[in-house]
């Protein structure tokens, strides 16, 4: 996820950097931040010495040893902690002092600079820091700052929410290909459908079932589709994929 924020920040903004730093125990991954974003490699307690802004990008279950390693180097930098799962308040705990955290969510299109990305401020940071993270990731998409308590849900939802798209965008082009188009013609149909789908939903005010409904005229094709698609349970699959990231995220919070 870090390199999805560095590159949509760089790709579409770069002069926002002064200097990208990075730490890595995986020498590959410090190479390839290197070579694409002309970034310094150098050692944990260098790195957060040099930065305004810490980038905690890093497993759940490995954040407690890496909180550990930066405390005695930490002083007023910004931490924005990508950790699923984990609150400012243990980032704050950890860190033990009036360290300014910043919890995040991004998505991957923000590879594209079309992402979300969520920001949930601790208590230790100021309006003009909150202020200066929004419009350092700005050019990476949409950004919204909601109360850490919405966290879980939208790790669920935008956090996960791409992964559910791919899923439906391959399962229409596959099943497109079964019923005789070629894959080529198979995946422009889907993509622009959706494309243009979601443009009647930004530009319009009605309800996703209105529209829905309007594209299904009586005894038609559109709602024989549908119907399959109800006996199917695919609206409960979504219930339940969304519930069970939505729990997953709350039982990484609970990670000693």
């Amino acid at each position: 996820m870090a390199f999805a924020l560095v590159k949509g920040i760089y790709e579409q903004d770069r002069d926002k950097f002064a200097q990208i730093v990075i730490h890595d125990i995986d020498d590959e991954r410090q190479r390839l931040f290197a070579q694409t974003f002309k970034a310094y490699a150098c050692e944990i307690d260098d790195l957060v010495q040099r930065a305004d802004i810490i980038l905690l990008a890093v497993k759940p279950a490995q954040l407690p040893t890496v909180l550990q390693d930066i405390k005695p180097f930490v002083d007023k930098q910004v931490i924005l902690s990508v950790a699923a799962g984990i609150s400012t308040s243990q980032i704050e705990t950890s860190l033990e002092g009036l360290v300014p955290v910043i919890r995040a969510m991004p998505n991957t299109p923000c590879l594209v600079g079309e992402g979300v990305v969520v920001l949930s401020p601790g208590r230790y940071v100021d309006a003009e820091q909150i202020e200066f993270v929004q419009e350092l990731l700005q050019s990476v998409g949409t950004i919204e700052v909601l109360p850490e308590s919405d966290m879980d849900a939208v790790t669920a939802v935008s956090g996960s929410g791409p992964a559910y798209v791919f899923l439906i965008v391959e399962a229409m082009m596959d099943a497109a290909v079964q019923v005789g188009l070629s894959y080529d013609t198979a995946r422009n149909l889907v993509l622009q459908t959706i494309r243009g789908s979601i443009k009647m939903l930004e530009d319009q005010d009605d309800h996703p079932a209105v529209l829905k409904a309007q594209v299904c005229s009586p005894g038609g094709t559109t709602i024989a589709g549908v119907k399959k698609l109800e006996e199917s349970a695919v609206r409960a699959a979504f219930f339940n994929a969304i519930e069970e990231a939505y729990y997953r995220s709350i039982e990484l919070g609970k990670h000693d």
